[in-house]
């Protein structure tokens, strides 16, 4: 489980890099990652350092650091 969190935090990690900051509607959508596999990847990249989040109306914003 460990090693599919890390490679589904990859792949956003590079999605963001090439799109920039993006909703997470967005990202579930463009990584095909369902919402438990998102969640997961982005709890291992905000752990590490590698994103924050910024409050929309109606969604958060992931931008890398």
């Amino acid at each position: 489980m460990k090693e599919k969190i890390g490679t589904n935090a990859g792949i956003i990690w590079a999605y963001l890099d090439a799109e920039g900051s993006k909703p997470l509607k967005e990202i579930k959508k463009a990584c095909k990652l369902t919402e438990k596999d998102m969640y997961a990847a982005l709890g291992w990249l905000a752990r590490e350092g590698k994103i924050a989040f910024n409050e929309l109306k109606d969604d958060l914003q992931v931008v890398l650091l």
